[in-house]
């Protein structure tokens, strides 16, 4: 069953939707598809926006299209009295584009984007005085910023 937040109703989550496939879809056009009027799917945005649903918009980058021909999935282990250390660090990498702390063996994983193989050797050498890590080369995405309903 889907955990819906107590002011997510059909008309947000619609606006959600149509938001998540083209942010820079038109509040008119978003009030034409939902059945609204386009001052109150603005007003309907803005309160979203100040719960914190809506965090911001961006704009979504092709890594390969401007110079980055690895992308890879690293696992870190972190060594014993490493973590702080590591998470004081982890946004000076500028290869990371993704990264969580997560349970089980492994308490890091890191979505990074690198420009060939030596680029990856140089980060993997920052990363070992973190821990331990595992490295694997993305091949191709089958699913990328899937909609969230």
């Amino acid at each position: 069953m889907q955990a819906i937040h107590h002011n997510m109703d059909l008309f947000n989550k619609h606006i959600l939707k149509l938001l998540q496939k083209n942010a820079r879809i038109s509040n008119a056009e978003i009030g034409r598809r939902v059945g609204l009027s386009s001052p109150a799917v603005s007003e309907r945005i803005k309160k979203m926006e100040d719960a914190g649903v809506i965090r911001g918009y961006g704009v979504q980058l092709s890594p390969y299209e401007i110079g980055y021909q690895i992308t890879a999935i690293i696992s870190l282990r972190v060594f014993m009295g490493r973590l702080r250390p590591f998470l004081q660090q982890v946004d000076n990498f500028k290869e990371i584009v993704n990264c969580y702390r997560i349970t089980g063996n492994e308490n890091i994983i890191m979505e990074v984007v690198l420009s060939n193989q030596k680029h990856l050797e140089e980060l993997i050498n920052q990363l070992i005085q973190y821990g331990e890590t595992k490295t694997n080369v993305v091949l191709s995405r089958l699913v990328e910023n899937n909609i969230i309903e």
